[in-house]
């Protein structure tokens, strides 16, 4: 069965920006764009160089519950321009009804301008299990074991 997440535009969103959307027949991961408040459209914003921000899309979202909405980088965005998410991938859960925003981060050498409609992020929408959690006396063995970070690369 194929997810359906419902959408609300806010109340100031310009709703002749399109929707995320798949843009070819095997993409995982659908573009989501700016959506900027009225004062910001025609000039858009300047992201400095090391700096954070959340960009509206100017939609909240109703994910179905046994889901979530992950939000991951556009690779082209993070080669071209350092323009990265720092919590990736940001999830949403299906709970959440607030607005949908996402979380950019510059590490770019120069300020990128966000423009009003720009791709800014992609959406993968996965199944989400929920575990129990219990206390044990011990831990079953693994060649592994403990071996930390780095343990299993290159010697």
């Amino acid at each position: 069965m194929t997810p359906v997440l419902r959408i609300l535009w806010e109340d100031w969103a310009d709703r002749s920006q399109p929707l995320p959307s798949y843009e070819t027949l095997g993409a995982a991961g659908a573009d989501i764009r700016a959506n900027l408040k009225p004062e910001d459209r025609e000039s858009g914003f300047t992201l400095e160089r090391m700096h954070r921000v959340i960009v509206p899309t100017g939609i909240r979202v109703e994910i179905p519950a046994g889901f979530e909405m992950q939000i991951r980088p556009r690779s082209g965005l993070a080669l071209k321009h350092g323009i990265t998410l720092p919590n990736t991938p940001g999830t949403i859960d299906s709970d959440y009804r607030g607005p949908l925003g996402v979380l950019l981060v510059n590490l770019g050498a120069e300020p990128y301008v966000v423009h009003h409609g720009d791709r800014i992020a992609q959406i993968v929408i996965a199944p989400v299990v929920q575990a129990r959690f219990e206390v044990v006396d011990t831990l079953s063995d693994t060649q592994r074991g403990d071996g930390g970070f780095g343990s299993t690369g290159r010697r």
